[in-house]
């Protein structure tokens, strides 16, 4: 079997990759000159852990190449998935089918007879239908089938996520084309994983149902981390109490700055649109939106707050600047709002991230970037942690605590237990938790 995929974004070449692991041939294909010539190279446009080693692999078996020429991978294709972004559009927030639809047209002029279009991108629902419309109206004559199979993964375990998926979501018409995407993830059975055949509408609105909860899950346990801190409890421990509980489950209860990243901040504006549209408003999730917006915001003052005086003047060390760890992701990242919201307040940022520090530099001014995160701390008024990189969770605080003009920690991911920051001689405040106010006395 023969595979196309249109776009070589983080879901068309981790797809891409991910299926020619499976043994099948795979053309990933961009307009983007430069991106082929880069991965043509062996040079990943993104980072993702493991990918570098896994394109590397199957190219070199021949399963994986990179071109440009759209006609003629789509030509000889027996699958052609639209893996093209579809980012929030201006003014409503909905999404924006721009390149998905350009895909369809240019897909039509060249698709062989029985091929299956597969819509992979994350779309609203009727997106689906509108580009069987499309190819159709352009080749009337032509049978083929349309499909829909949302991705599901997270940036930093993507690979896993595609290999060794929970589901496989796939909306489809017609037996054929049902033949054909359960052939494609035949591997998967192996593994018994369950495939979640249904109608495209349902399979597009699954994907953005997914998301909408799990941003739920993170604004309600941030809310309620807000709450520990008026009444004295430990959100950790509400989280873990919470979650032991089957019906919810512990993932997505961790308590921070607020989500961001590529998915949830697009994929919850287009869900609330695609509601708003039809006359059913999803008020859970216009208020997940809008929390989510002013918790961001909120996060540069509370660290103005702990620092106990105005800004100017101070100088503040942030780790991580990516929305997670394992990922140089910076889209909707809290920090593009607590940075800018630092300098305005005289704050001086110094900062330093272990693979994001490239596509921040596009997106931030006026900060100083470091090498590692103890020449981040030199000097500064505190050192705030953002992101849970791994490399954050063992510092030498000893060593932190000396680069530092004064022993002031401010966790924004909890990475750090009250008792031992105290031990250090820190003050220390997280979220959702007292803080530690003062070196302990000798």
């Amino acid at each position: 079997m023969k595979i196309a995929m249109i776009g070589t974004g983080y879901v068309g070449l981790v797809s891409g990759a991910c299926f020619s692991e499976f043994g099948v041939d795979v053309t990933c294909v961009d307009k983007n000159g430069a991106k082929i010539d880069q991965l043509q190279a062996g040079i990943m446009p993104i980072f993702e852990p493991g990918l570098e080693n896994l394109v590397a692999r199957n190219v070199k078996a021949g399963r994986l190449r990179f071109v440009t020429d759209l006609a003629a991978a789509v030509a000889a294709a027996d699958v052609v998935f639209i893996a093209v972004g579809t980012p929030s559009r201006r003014g409503d927030g909905h999404a924006d089918l721009t390149y998905v639809y350009d895909a369809a047209r240019e897909i039509a002029q060249v698709l062989k007879p029985r091929a299956v279009v597969v819509t992979k991108s994350t779309v609203p629902v009727g997106t689906g239908r509108q580009v069987e419309k499309i190819i159709r109206d352009m080749r009337p004559d032509l049978e083929f089938d349309q499909v829909s199979n949302p991705e599901f993964l997270r940036e930093g375990s993507a690979i896993e996520d595609f290999t060794r998926p929970d589901r496989v979501v796939i909306g489809c018409r017609s037996e054929h084309a049902k033949q054909i995407m359960a052939e494609l993830y035949r591997p998967l059975y192996l593994l018994e994983t369950p495939m979640v055949f249904t109608s495209v509408e349902t399979s597009e609105l699954i994907k953005y149902a997914a998301n909408g909860f799990l941003a739920t899950k993170i604004s309600f346990i941030n809310e309620m981390a807000d709450l520990c801190e008026a009444l004295g409890c430990d959100v950790q421990d509400v989280a873990r109490g919470m979650g032991l509980d089957g019906r919810i489950g512990k993932k997505f209860l961790h308590a921070g700055p607020g989500f961001g990243g590529s998915c949830f901040p697009k994929d919850t504006k287009a869900l609330a649109q695609t509601a708003r549209d039809a006359k059913s408003p999803l008020g859970i999730i216009d208020e997940v939106i809008e929390f989510n917006d002013r918790r961001k915001k909120a996060m540069g003052t509370r660290i103005l707050n702990a620092l106990g005086a105005q800004g100017t003047g101070k100088q503040v060390a942030i780790l991580g600047v990516t929305f997670k760890p394992n990922t140089d992701d910076m889209r909707d990242s809290p920090s593009l709002d607590i940075i800018p919201r630092l300098q305005q307040a005289g704050v001086t940022v110094r900062a330093f991230d272990p693979e994001g520090m490239a596509e921040a530099q596009k997106l931030l001014q006026n900060v100083t970037w470091c090498q590692d995160e103890y020449e981040c701390a030199r000097g500064a008024d505190a050192v705030v942690i953002l992101t849970e990189w791994n490399r954050f969770r063992s510092l030498d605080l000893p060593r932190l605590k000396s680069l530092l003009s004064r022993p002031l920690m401010v966790d924004l991911r909890n990475v750090y237990a009250p008792a031992h920051m105290q031990q250090a001689g820190f003050s220390y405040y997280s979220i959702g938790r007292a803080p530690v106010i003062g070196p302990t006395s000798p």
